[in-house]
């Protein structure tokens, strides 16, 4: 199949449903062969058998597991040449409801792991003698973060200045390092923790122009569309950048209201 990623393999963290699944399918699409990744087993199995491709089924929580989802893509294919480093937590909890086992947690899936997906990738990417991509998929609440989200926000924090530390470290080899902070984005994930806060179903139809101006959310399919540039030659030699995805200039911009 030819496209922008034709005859590469790409490992998408997160990747059983929402933006995870929606880039997998789109940079299928496009040639590559994918690697899926998730702790949910029937949404796993479930794509696995749509894709017709392989997952592996590990916890990021465990120190060791961005090393093996790595291993398992070179079991499989033999290789890797992108990562996309979607998956993520986001608990909630404000500097009262903050423990150090949620902060553990938070920082053990949404930071470290990605760093040791990273580490292990680059060395399968040396040892190959290729250039490789990766993009790490971020949040705006990096920038401060709503109350109720400190330890998300810190955590993706920390992901924007690994990105743009490792984006200066290996740019010399030809590998590079991007981050997407997202804004609202209507995934399954987001529908269930609205209702599970008691918002009703019909809620994405009532966000207020302030949140989504053109008349609606942010689809994971629109965010996988931004993904596909980042890891194809398209946007080569660029590298170390954050980019929002947001339907407003979000640096700057003055919110006279939240949302809860």
């Amino acid at each position: 199949m030819s496209g922008r990623l034709s005859g590469r393999v790409v490992l998408v963290t997160g990747s059983s449903s929402g933006i995870g699944l929606a880039t997998a399918r789109a940079a299928q699409a496009e040639g590559a062969e994918i690697m899926l990744h998730g702790i949910d087993e029937a949404r796993l199995e479930a794509a696995s058998a749509e894709l017709g491709v392989p997952f592996a089924r590990i916890d990021l929580a465990e120190p060791d597991a961005g090393r093996r989802v790595v291993e398992a893509t070179l079991e499989a294919y033999g290789r890797i040449d992108a990562v996309v480093n979607n998956a993520g937590l986001f608990p909630r909890g404000d500097l009262a409801g903050t423990d150090p086992a949620l902060f553990d947690l938070l920082m053990a899936v949404n930071a470290r792991a990605p760093l040791f997906v990273i580490q292990r990738a680059v060395e399968a990417f040396r040892v190959q003698g290729t250039k490789g991509a990766i993009v790490n998929i971020g949040s705006v609440n990096a920038y401060a973060g709503q109350p109720d989200l400190l330890a998300y926000s810190m955590s993706k924090g920390a992901l924007i200045t690994m990105t743009r530390n490792l984006a200066d470290a290996l740019a010399p080899e030809g590998i590079r390092v991007n981050q997407l902070n997202c804004g609202w984005v209507l995934t399954e994930t987001e529908i269930e923790t609205q209702r599970a806060a008691g918002r009703p179903d019909d809620w994405p139809s009532t966000v207020p122009p302030l949140w989504a101006p053109t008349g609606a959310l942010l689809s994971s399919e629109m965010v996988a569309h931004h993904v596909l540039f980042w890891l194809s030659d398209a946007s080569a030699p660029v590298t170390g950048q954050v980019y929002e995805v947001e339907q407003t200039p979000f640096l700057g911009r003055t919110v006279m209201s939240r949302v809860s």
